[in-house]
């Protein structure tokens, strides 16, 4: 027992003996900072099941072993021979040795863990093998760009289950270990930080890293890991490709521009549904917040040609990354902001998430070339920020979405059929350029502002200046001013779905009663202006 206590005791003594040393210098990883997995010499292999491993970053070798046994990967396969991998394993020895000349600031025992530890760079003696074990605990003290630095001569490894714990302001992308020999994380562990090795790393099932594993000379080889890069310290925000121009698609929550669109069951729309040929069929004008539109119209026609628009941008986007198996889309892969594409039809099945990584206005594009099926319960899921009108879903090839699917994001079907079963339900508008559209059951909502032709959209606050109602209205609606005190020279203004101004009147009383009888049954739009200047705009709908 002596034995076993003694390595714990001496590194509590040796870390009590220092000064406080709070200046490790972090090392410029170059472009290794946008791998999670990577090798100068050796093969990268995953041997467990395909999908169970997930990561988020490149993976890469710079020798002739190759790549084997993943799925689909958020980042970039690179391989020996490219400009990609020979940088990288450049960046990745400047880096090893950048780490090897920093200077010690406390010395450590052979095993770590179940104490904190401040900023500052940490050897461990080159007596023997290094462990973890148990809980080890960075504390930065409030300052978010402490740099906690680990070297060792030796190998590494840590024991089952145990985890680096990050307090105070911590960040896993400023601390680093730099190890001469192997490194072997044991099962179920939560290691925060940049391996930088000198030997071959071994991650092991169920492990989560937040941070690289990075080789100078050794194979990478893991089992069922969640892996991704360290978001901060200057990692680029991701923010996607530009924000498509939706025009007058914005105001539908289903549209075919070529084909019928047939409802049964009880399904629910917020936006306009129709067709430009075809006939618009099953649906109930009380379950529709927006217009139905029965047969081809003005609208229609406007919709399709900003739908073969909106097509064309998100067709000819270029890609940042190939997502290589698009038979095993889901498994709770994780997708941040990028172009995304997928050359052959995708089946889709249990959970995707998307995570805009705390950028709430970060746009995700999926490329499909071909069809797209999803399969009963799949979910598509939203985290860090990430929001259902800001992604959008390009297929070549009909779709179909399978009962109880939870699919988030716009669909935009190029030459292919529409068919959402039971359950479905969809944030984000569903589109098909050419093919029918047949829905049963299912819950639409078009996410987005909607934008009539020729009207400016608005973006207000939550406090509303006016209310309008009621709505839906039939002879008459009412214009109640919340804050007469606001009010310098209101005027409303109504259009129509072609943008049209069908009515207009300066607001000049606490509440105001409009006769309605001369407009139509359909949707309309009011912009309200306080001295020209657009305060607020909403839907209003008639049914006469």
């Amino acid at each position: 027992m002596k034995n076993k206590l003694l390595p714990i005791i001496v590194a509590s003594v040796t870390l009590l003996s220092f000064p406080k040393a709070d200046y490790a210098q972090a090392p410029n990883l170059g472009s290794a900072a946008a791998y999670a997995l990577f090798t100068t010499v050796g093969a990268v292999t995953n041997s467990g099941t395909t999908y169970l491993t997930k990561v988020t970053g490149n993976v890469g070798t710079n020798s002739s072993p190759t790549i084997t046994g993943f799925g689909n990967v958020d980042g970039v396969m690179t391989y020996s021979g490219s400009t990609l991998s020979s940088q990288c394993a450049a960046d990745v020895l400047a880096a090893y040795d950048s780490l090897g000349k920093a200077k010690v600031d406390s010395t450590l025992g052979l095993v770590i863990g179940g104490y904190t530890l401040h900023a500052g760079t940490y050897m461990m003696p080159s007596s023997g093998a290094a462990t973890l074990n148990g809980v080890l605990t960075l504390n930065a003290k409030g300052d978010t760009n402490a740099v906690f630095i680990f070297k060792t001569s030796q190998a590494f490894s840590s024991t089952a289950k145990s985890k680096i714990k990050l307090i105070n302001g911590a960040k896993a992308c400023n601390v680093f270990w730099r190890v001469d020999g192997a490194v072997g994380i044991g099962t179920g562990n939560v290691f925060r930080g940049t391996i930088i090795s000198g030997g071959a790393i071994s991650l092991s099932t169920g492990d989560t890293l937040e941070g690289r594993a990075l080789t100078i000379n050794g194979a990478v080889l893991v089992d069922s890991l969640l892996a991704y890069t360290p978001v901060g310290c200057g990692s680029p925000l991701l923010t996607g490709p530009g924000f498509p121009t939706l025009a007058t698609t914005s105001c539908y929550g289903i549209f075919s521009s070529n084909g019928a669109v047939t409802n049964a069951g009880a399904t629910f729309v917020k936006g306009d549904v129709g067709t430009n040929v075809g006939l618009t069929t099953g649906f109930n004008a009380l379950n529709v917040t927006g217009t139905i539109h029965p047969k081809p119209d003005g609208s229609t026609a406007i919709c399709a040609t900003d739908l073969g628009n909106l097509y064309t941008y998100l067709n000819t986007l270029p890609a940042d990354i190939q997502l290589l198996f698009p038979a095993q889309l889901g498994h709770s892969l994780v997708l941040t902001p990028h172009t995304y594409i997928m050359k052959a039809a995708v089946t889709f099945v249990d959970t995707l998430y998307m995570n805009a990584e705390g950028n709430s206005n970060a746009i995700f594009v999926i490329q499909v070339n071909g069809a797209l099926s999803a399969s009963k319960h799949a979910k598509v899921k939203l985290i860090n920020g990430a929001q259902a009108k800001n992604i959008f879903w390009k297929v070549d090839g009909a779709v179909s979405l399978n009962d109880s699917t939870v699919f988030n994001g716009t669909i935009v079907c190029n030459n292919g059929a529409i068919d959402m079963h039971s359950g479905v339900t969809v944030n984000g508008g569903v589109f098909t350029t050419n093919g029918q559209l047949i829905t049963d059951t299912v819950n639409v909502t078009m996410t987005s502002v909607c934008v009539p032709a020729g009207i400016v959209p608005v973006m207000y606050s939550n406090t509303q200046a006016i209310t309008v109602y009621p709505n839906p209205f039939k002879s008459s609606i009412t214009i109640a001013i919340q804050d007469i005190s606001q009010a310098d020279n209101y005027e409303l203004k109504v259009y129509n779905v072609l943008g049209k101004e069908v009515m207009g009147k300066v607001i000049t009383n606490q509440t105001t009663t409009l006769g309605t009888n001369e407009l139509a049954s359909g949707m309309y739009f009011y912009q309200l202006l306080n001295n020209n200047v657009l305060v607020q705009s909403g839907k209003l709908v008639s049914q006469q």
